[in-house]
């Protein structure tokens, strides 16, 4: 009988937990290293598409993401005053039964995942992080922060933007870059005037609107700023406040209702490609240590469940490790890089004011595509 592969995952969030639940069902055994010691997540909802749906389906939680967030087809552009404009069809035969949007809290997509991998039994180091990673005949020895090391046929690079490991396998890997626009997210309860994705176009900036649960929902509005820009904690719900002065509908009973109790943050938004490649040897990068992009397709955690469960596939196809990698490599890069350069190029046409059905149109050949199995 052959001896049974081990693979490290180095990062515990969406795209480290697909990749091992996919790796585990394809017969490895695993490893997953966290540097949070609590294991925890944060941030507010996220936006989910089609495709992503259609993702989570393979995994196993699509039922489950389902049934504790949101899913309605379509999305709404209305004017800034908040009046309908039009609306996008998102349905598509490609996705079958399955819902083309929804939104779901990131804790609540954190805990159905955990839950999901703990049932395959693999193995936690909750507050570790990797020192090095020495690579010799097609094997990687990985040193780790607790002292302890170990031989390993498959790392994996899961580990987000600022991905360490990014740099360990590569001297001259990028690091991110800032995309022009500050992310303002307000979490709230869901208006019911609000049944599904909804754009609000032709004012300063995109502003959005989306359901994650039935009684929740959250707003982005997007900043367009040429460099980055930090403000005191404290007073964010003010100038998100002065921000939304001029819209109306929703909105205006939105920025009304901001006060210091307000569930507010503001970050910039940043972007990074990790090169034609992300392979080196038995090691490789996936999620947004790969390819983090910006929100505007909704689909970062997407591209991550996706790369998890594309990786599971080709390990469970192929003996050898750098074999699979590299057939890896030919099912990702472009559909990855597809959605990076699409949304830079919607973030572009937002910053310039661009026409509401110019913006639309990017989105919608983007969401064509993905739409496509992976």
């Amino acid at each position: 009988m052959a001896e049974t592969r081990k693979a490290l995952i180095i990062g515990g969030g969406i795209a480290g937990m697909s990749a091992a639940i996919a790796l585990r069902k394809a017969g490895l055994q695993v490893d997953l290293c966290d540097q949070d010691p609590h294991w925890r997540v944060y941030g507010a909802g996220i936006t989910i598409t089609g495709p992503t749906l259609r993702a989570m389906g393979r995994l196993g939680i699509l039922d489950a993401v389902l049934e504790h967030g949101y899913a309605a087809d379509g999305i709404d552009i209305c004017s800034i005053d908040g009046k309908p404009l039009f609306s996008i069809d998102t349905r598509n035969d490609a996705l079958g039964n399955i819902p083309s949007a929804g939104g779901i809290l990131r804790p609540t997509l954190h805990r159905i995942m955990s839950e999901r991998l703990l049932a395959l039994n693999p193995t936690l180091m909750l507050g570790v992080t990797v020192d090095a990673i020495d690579w010799h005949d097609d094997v990687a020895t990985v040193r780790l922060s607790n002292g302890a090391s170990a031989t390993y046929d498959l790392v994996v690079g899961a580990d987000g933007i600022y991905s360490r490991t990014r740099q360990q396998m590569f001297e001259a890997a990028p690091v991110p870059r800032y995309a022009g626009q500050m992310c303002w997210r307000l979490m709230m309860e869901r208006h019911p005037a609000i049944v599904r994705r909804t754009f609000f176009l032709g004012g300063p900036a995109k502003v959005g609107l989306n359901p994650v649960a039935p009684d929740q929902m959250y707003m982005f509005y997007l900043e367009a700023q040429p460099e980055p820009v930090w403000r005191d904690e404290a007073g964010q719900y003010e100038v998100l406040r002065t921000l939304l002065q001029s819209y109306g509908g929703v909105l205006r009973e939105v920025a009304d209702s901001l006060n210091a109790r307000s569930n507010v943050i503001c970050r910039p938004l940043e972007t990074v490609l990790a090169g034609e490649t992300w392979v080196r040897s038995n090691t490789v990068l996936i999620g947004d240590a790969a390819h983090a992009t910006t929100p505007q397709l909704a689909s970062g955690a997407g591209m991550g469940i996706e790369d998890g469960l594309v990786l599971g596939d080709e390990i469970a196809r192929h003996t050898d490790v750098p074999t699979a990698l590299q057939s890896f490599m030919q099912r990702r890069y472009t559909r990855c890089k597809l959605v990076v350069d699409s949304s830079l190029e919607i973030s572009r046409l937002e910053r310039e004011r661009a026409a509401p059905q110019m913006q639309t149109a990017v989105v919608e050949k983007a969401l064509a595509a993905l739409n496509e199995e992976f």
